[in-house]
Parts: structure tokens; C-alpha cells; sequence
């Protein structure tokens, strides 16, 4: 679909004669006037609009200045006499893309037309990109509602406006870099860059330059200038993931950095100063660090301005269930794939597991079961030998069977109760059908031979049941 342009002149010759040059490649719109020009721009999907700045009655600056009040502003250029030069670069401070001074240049006006649309492009996917990324990073986003991460997410809202240091601890695993995006997106500085550096994956002989850069011939193989991390997040925020990695030589030009706000490029004496919020992270116990000598104690008090601990999976159980329905449905959308459903006995073995690999683990789960069952019912048989130990509890109900005085059984003389066993899953080196089958056998024995209370304890369907019994008749309780 072509571009749309809007030419407003009230020379009728010049209108006219850019509307031949244009339309060929585009959708061009004319107005012979600011009024004409403000219906077409309330009724049309404008891209760039040229505009002269003389004419009769309002003139193109205000054309310009109603263009780029609009939601989705187009490009916009003025067409200026050359006297008229210092109103055009006002136009531009103002929020114009351009001007071209009359008798106009028809290569330069393509040229720049050109150019105008693509800004205009950039602009946009710029725009969308942001929208993104603040619902991405939302508080509303954030998946779980469990004390521990309300504690968390409170704690992100009080620092996110501020300047501060922020130090995030916790498990490999628990989000740390989701949360520094958080800070980053839900303060003032959202709109500037967010650079990531982890720490523990460059090599010490090369983080210095990679943070902090380098000029031309400071080492051997520094064959020209390299700007470092620090440079390029200057406005944003700088998060340094695995803090506790860092050698000594970093910790000393990074404790520079935080008492003094600039730095020197490696082989360079000139002091630069940049204007970054420092978010860290780390799973190590930094304080044991200090006092083993490995890690600076004026350091980690410039760090730990205000430190936020994210809680381990473990901590924040209520919050699996819906983890594994919200990734599950993400992975499901993004291979094209029916979504599976979690009977309840794998949902109880899943709250139940320790999660030692935390979120990634959880996330890394759900895009194996989702990739490779394709839809279905995912059960406690279903799940790899790692949920093999983990114990579950499981509602049992006892059935009175008769009077025991006689030894005949007393009609409809049922007493139902809710306990609790720990019913350790199958070895995992049996296969899933000898599973199955002792699972099930299991579940009728505890339900005295009632199929409806053993489907329910298993997580099934009581026709799953019947179909099973069918199969295996063996098991059946009478």
C-alpha cells in the first residue's frame, strides 16, 4: 500500500505540479489552505505532509504544529523562500523532519520525501516497541500473586523512580533480570537504553574494556577506539548481572565509578562522566565474600544500597499453578500446538517439586511437555525420574462395610472423611504402563473398590477409569 502525502499551497501551479512528480509512488492529497489542510489530516491516515510556510490566511507553521499534535504525527517538511530560512529551522526545532527552500530541487524533494517516510517508519515501530515493552514489564505483567512476590513487586515500585543503586540477590533462576528491566521500564528512564552485561560470561582480561572501553592501541589487537557498556547506556540503566564475578582490578575502577560518576577508557587518562542508574545481581552471598577477602567491603556497600532479595520457586508455591498455565499457553501460541491440559495429580507432584533451576526450570518444562506431547492430558505417570521422590498429598476416603457384630454389611452406613498420605510416585525404572497400573491399584484399594473417589484421587475421568479396568481387569477392587 503506497504512502500517503499531503501538499498544501495555495498556488495552484505548485500543488499541482508536485502532485504529477509524486504520484506515481505515493497517495497524494492536496489543500489550498491551513483550514483545508486540518480536514484532511482529521480524515486521512497522513505520512508526511509538505507544506509552504506564506499563505493566505493561517500560516504553514500552524499546518505544522496541528500535524504533530496528532496521535500518530506524520512527517513533516517545509517549503520556505530562502529569506524564510530562520522560520524553517524553527519549524524544525518545533518538531519538523525538513525543509526545502524554493524554486524547489525535484531530485532533493524525492530524496527527502523518501527519507521522511522512513523516519516516520522508525518512529512508529520505535513507539510500538516501547508500548511492548511497558506492558511486557508491567506490575499488572507479572505472573503470581504470592506474598513473597508481592513483597518483591512493592519493593520495585518504592526504587523504580529513584536514582539509587539497586543490588538484586537470589537463586539462579528467580527472575533477577526481569526485575531490573522492571526498574528500568517504570522509571523516568524507560525511554533510554537498558544494557545487560553478565559478568560471569566474559573473560576477566576482557571485562575491563568491555565495561568501561578502550582507545587505539591500549593492548595488543586494540586496533581502534571501542566505546564500553558504560558509554552505551549513558541516560539508561546499566544492569551487571553476576556482580560477585567481577576480579579485583574492575571492583576498583567500578568503586571509582560509583564515588565519582566517571570513568577513564582503558589507555586513556581523560575522565568520562555518564549519566546511568546501576542495577546488580547476584546468587552469591557477597557478604561471606567480603569477609573471605574476595570481594570489596566499600564495594559492596556502594552496591547494596538498597538490596531486594527475590524469593526462590520453592517460597512462592501458590504461584506454580499459574506459572505452568501461563507458559503452557505462551508455548502452545508460539509453535502453533493445542494446549495441554494438567490433571490434578501432576499439578500436586509440580506444586510439591523443589524447583532447583526456579522460573527457568518451570519455563523449560513446560516448552518440553508442550513441544513434544502436543495437546492431551498431562498426568503423574507423564512426568520425567526428577518428580520421581516428591511426595504429594492425596484425599482419602474410608467406607464403613458392615456391622461388625454381625459381619453383614449395613446399607447405605457410609462415613466419609479427608486425610492425608504421602504417596511416593512409581520408580522411574518401571515403565509408565507398570506405573499406571500401580498407581491405579493403589487408588481403588484406598477408595474400597469406588471408582468415582479413585478417578478423583488419580486426576482422571471416571470413564478413563473404566476404559483402564477394561484393559486391565486384574486390578479391579470387588
Amino acid at each position: 500500500m503506497p504512502s500517503s502525502i499531503l501538499i498544501v499551497d495555495d498556488e495552484k501551479n505548485t500543488r499541482e505540479g508536485l502532485c504529477t512528480v509524486l504520484e506515481d509512488d505515493y497517495d497524494v492529497y492536496l489543500a489550498s489552505s491551513a483550514e483545508e489542510a486540518f480536514r484532511v489530516l482529521d480524515s486521512e491516515a497522513i505520512e508526511v505532509v509538505i507544506t509552504d510556510l506564506r499563505m493566505a490566511g493561517k500560516s504553514g507553521m500552524s499546518v505544522i504544529d496541528r500535524a504533530l499534535k496528532m496521535g500518530a504525527p506524520p512527517s513533516c517538511v517545509m517549503m520556505t523562500a530562502y529569506g524564510d530560512v530562520p522560520t524553517a529551522v524553527e519549524a524544525m526545532k518545533r518538531g519538523a523532519y525538513d525543509f526545502l527552500t524554493k524554486p524547489l530541487n525535484i531530485e532533493q524533494l524525492e530524496i527527502i520525501v523518501k527519507r521522511a517516510i522512513n523516519a516516520r517508519k522508525v518512529e512508529t515501530e520505535n513507539k510500538s516497541l516501547h508500548e511492548r515493552l511497558d506492558q511486557k514489564y508491567s506490575f499488572e505483567g507479572i505472573v503470581g500473586n504470592s506474598v513473597p512476590l508481592q513483597n518483591v513487586l512493592n519493593q520495585v515500585k518504592q526504587v523504580a523512580t529513584a536514582k539509587t543503586t539497586v543490588l538484586l540477590l537470589g537463586e539462579t533462576g528467580t527472575g533477577k533480570e526481569l526485575i531490573a528491566q522492571m526498574v528500568h521500564q517504570n522509571s523516568p528512564r524507560a525511554r533510554k537504553p537498558f544494557v545487560a552485561v553478565h559478568c560471569a560470561a566474559i573473560a576477566s582480561n576482557l571485562l575491563e574494556s568491555e565495561l568501561f572501553g578502550h582507545e587505539k592501541g591500549a593492548f595488543t589487537g586494540a586496533n581502534e577506539r571501542r566505546i564500553g557498556r558504560f558509554e552505551a547506556a549513558d541516560g539508561g540503566t546499566l544492569f551487571l548481572d553476576e556482580i560477585g564475578e567481577i576480579d579485583s582490578a574492575t571492583q576498583v575502577k567500578l568503586l571509582r565509578f560509583l564515588e565519582t560518576r566517571s570513568f577513564e577508557r582503558l589507555g586513556s587518562i581523560k575522565p568520562i562522566q555518564v549519566d546511568i542508574r546501576l542495577v546488580c545481581a547476584t546468587h552469591r552471598d557477597l557478604q561471606a565474600m567480603v569477609a573471605k577477602g574476595s570481594f570489596r567491603e566499600d564495594l559492596f556497600y556502594r552496591l547494596s544500597v538498597v538490596p531486594i532479595r527475590l524469593p526462590a520457586l520453592r517460597e512462592r508455591a501458590d504461584d506454580i499453578p499459574k506459572l505452568l498455565d501461563h507458559y503452557i499457553h505462551f508455548y502452545s501460541q508460539e509453535n502453533g500446538v493445542a494446549p495441554l491440559k494438567i490433571m490434578p495429580d501432576a499439578e500436586r507432584v509440580l506444586t510439591a517439586y523443589a524447583w532447583p533451576g526456579n522460573i527457568r526450570e518451570l519455563r523449560n518444562f513446560c516448552e518440553n511437555i508442550v513441544v513434544m506431547r502436543r495437546g492431551g492430558d498431562l498426568t503423574a505417570y507423564d512426568l520425567d525420574g526428577r518428580f520421581a521422590k516428591t511426595t504429594i498429598d492425596v484425599p482419602v476416603v474410608t467406607v464403613s462395610i458392615g456391622n461388625m457384630d454381625t459381619g453383614h454389611p449395613t446399607a447405605m452406613e457410609h462415613v466419609s472423611r479427608q486425610t492425608s498420605y504421602s504417596m511416593p510416585l512409581a520408580p522411574h525404572s518401571l515403565s509408565r504402563e507398570e506405573n499406571e497400573k500401580r498407581l491405579m491399584r493403589n487408588a481403588l484399594i484406598q477408595s474400597g473398590g469406588n471408582r468415582t473417589k479413585a478417578a478423583e484421587m488419580m486426576g482422571i475421568s471416571r470413564r478413563t477409569l473404566h476404559r483402564k479396568l477394561q484393559q486391565w481387569p486384574e486390578l479391579d477392587v470387588e
